[in-house]
């Protein structure tokens, strides 16, 4: 069997993850300690992020053609890819917060919503909140000032001796 047809599947196998992801980074993983990178990979799962080392070459072919294709820059030396098809900020915020715990994590780049981004982009885009907390924010926003005007208007009633304001 010829090397090609073996290397295919892999290449296959990439391809389909980055079809539909959100957001992709590329890490240098070096020096990881296997505890570490045990945390990182149970981290990065929970989260509903795909996370995986292939060689460089394999992620050159199937980058060819798709917004991943400008982190071809990016591969040199050993690599790692986190995948996340439902959650654009997710791979960023686990690998940078991960790395400020571990320095031998080294984020190269990555692409989120179809933008390529360097070390430094990725780290500015980890620190946006997650689509949950955001949601939670608004939802405070929007429920405080209602919430304002029901106390209001029950301490006026209770002043005026419980009776109904009916003005």
């Amino acid at each position: 069997m010829a090397k090609v047809e073996l290397k295919q599947p892999i290449v296959n196998e990439i391809s389909e993850r980055i079809k539909d992801a959100k957001s992709v980074v590329i890490v240098d993983h070096r020096g990881l300690t296997v505890a570490e990178d045990t945390e990182l990979r149970k981290s990065l799962r929970e989260a509903g992020v795909t996370y995986k080392v292939y060689k460089n070459t394999m992620m050159n072919f199937a980058f060819k053609g798709t917004d991943c294709e400008g982190l071809t820059e990016y591969l040199e030396g050993p690599s790692a890819i986190a995948i996340s098809t439902e959650d654009s900020t997710a791979p960023a915020r686990i690998l940078v917060k991960f790395a400020k715990g571990a320095p031998a994590l080294e984020i190269k780049g990555g692409v989120v919503d179809g933008t390529v981004y360097d070390n430094k982009g990725i780290a500015q885009i980890a620190a946006v909140p997650s689509k949950e907390e955001l949601l939670g924010k608004l939802l405070g926003s929007i429920q405080s000032p209602i919430a304002n005007m029901a106390r209001v208007l029950n301490q006026i009633a209770e002043s005026k001796g419980g009776e109904a304001v009916t003005e």
